[in-house]
Parts: structure tokens; sequence; C-alpha cells
């Protein structure tokens, strides 16, 4: 996570926290250690952000501290709350946590007047629809994606056939019911869609492939035209 990404994440946290909050239970949140949390507090504070408090006790932001409004039209905020609503019925619950930190944070920053959507539930995405249950850490996946790093699967095919494959992950596929980790599958030199329910073990290697996550995309994104 960035620095100025931490520093936000920081604000928010405190801003919602109703009791002091120590700098062990930022530091766990943010998956830091509590040496950068007592740096990054101290910054905001030299910045002249609110925050009050000491390390062993906890921190707390004065009432009334706000950051400079979120500027979204009212269709805008629709949309979003239907993706919102779309991700919290994937099979991904790192999306599906951040969707409802995410909503958390919208509705603290809008002007009342568009808050709607978001308080009273005026648009509906139904969540009876079950998605195959993976095992997979979707999370440490996409990690994968973003650092162009490749993964070491153990699958199963549709009759339940194991195979081992070493993957150059390059994205992933959410549909209704099943999603897919999309890959340049090194046993098979060619592209490959992994259903994540039928990976049964699934681990980052130490070898990368810098440079060609990019040019993998675009080479399979042209084969679905």
């Amino acid at each position: 996570m960035r620095r100025t990404t931490r520093l936000f994440e920081i604000i928010q946290f405190l801003r919602v926290a109703r009791k002091p909050v120590t700098a062990e239970t930022i530091a766990r949140q943010l998956e830091v250690t509590k040496r950068t949390v007592y740096r990054d507090i101290a910054s905001l504070q030299a910045l002249s952000v609110p925050i009050y408090g000491e390390a062993g006790i906890g921190y707390v932001m004065r009432a009334g501290y706000d950051l400079p409004p979120l500027m979204l039209s009212i269709e805008e905020v629709e949309a979003l709350v239907v993706a919102l609503g779309l991700l919290e019925r994937t099979n991904d619950r790192g999306l599906r946590n951040a969707a409802v930190s995410i909503r958390a944070k919208i509705a603290t920053v809008l002007p009342t007047s568009a808050r709607n959507p978001i308080d009273r539930g005026s648009l509906y995405v139904p969540q009876w629809i079950h998605p195959q249950q993976v095992t997979v850490d979707l999370a440490m996946v996409r990690a994968a994606i973003r650092e162009e790093r490749k993964l070491q699967l153990h699958y199963a095919d549709a009759e339940g056939k194991p195979s081992q494959r070493v993957i150059r992950p390059i994205g992933v596929v959410y549909y209704v019911e099943v999603m897919h980790i999309i890959g340049w599958c090194e046993l098979r030199r060619d592209f490959r869609s992994f259903r994540a329910d039928r990976i049964r073990e699934c681990q980052p290697t130490d070898e990368y492939f810098e440079g060609e996550g990019a040019k993998l995309r675009l080479a399979w994104e042209q084969r679905q035209e």
C-alpha cells in the first residue's frame, strides 16, 4: 500500500471510530508495523490533522474534521451502489469486504441530498444467487496479477482429472455464478481459463514475468473480439 493511500486510510479509520484506536489495531488493519503507524500519525499531525492521543493508549480524531467533499452525481452514486452490490455476491472475500468499506466511506462524505441510494436501499441487487464455492485465495491471485508473478496451480477439469500448471496470471473474469482466472499456461504454451472453484491449491512461485502482463492481456483481449 502506498504511503498516501495509507495516510488516507488512517484518517478514514479514525473518523468512524467510536473510541480511541490503538496503533496495534491500525497496524493490523493496514498490515504494517506499529512503528510505521507511529510515523504516519506523526506525519498527519504535522499536517494539522486533528489526531490526539499517544502510543499505548490510542488515538482519536476531533469531531467535525472532514475531507474535501466527494463530488459525485446521483447517477454516479447509483452506479456505485449497483456495482458494489454485485461485488458483494461474489466469492471474492477480499473484494466483498472492500465493497462494504467503500459503501461506508461514500456514505460519510456524500452530501445529505445524494445519500438516498446508499442509506435507504432504493436500488436492489438480489443476493439469492449463490456462486460456486472456491478455496483459492483470490486476493493472492489479484496480487500476483499486479506483481506479474507466476502461480502454480493444482487443477481439476470438468471430469475431475487433476493436473499441475504454472501460469502467468493476467486477469480474473467475474461471472454471475463462477469466476475464472485467465493466464498464460506454460504447460500448454497458450492462454487458458481456469474455473476458480476447480482449483484445489494455488501458490505464488519465486518467478516473475515482469513487463509481460500488459502485452499478454492485449493478446488475450484481441482473441475475444
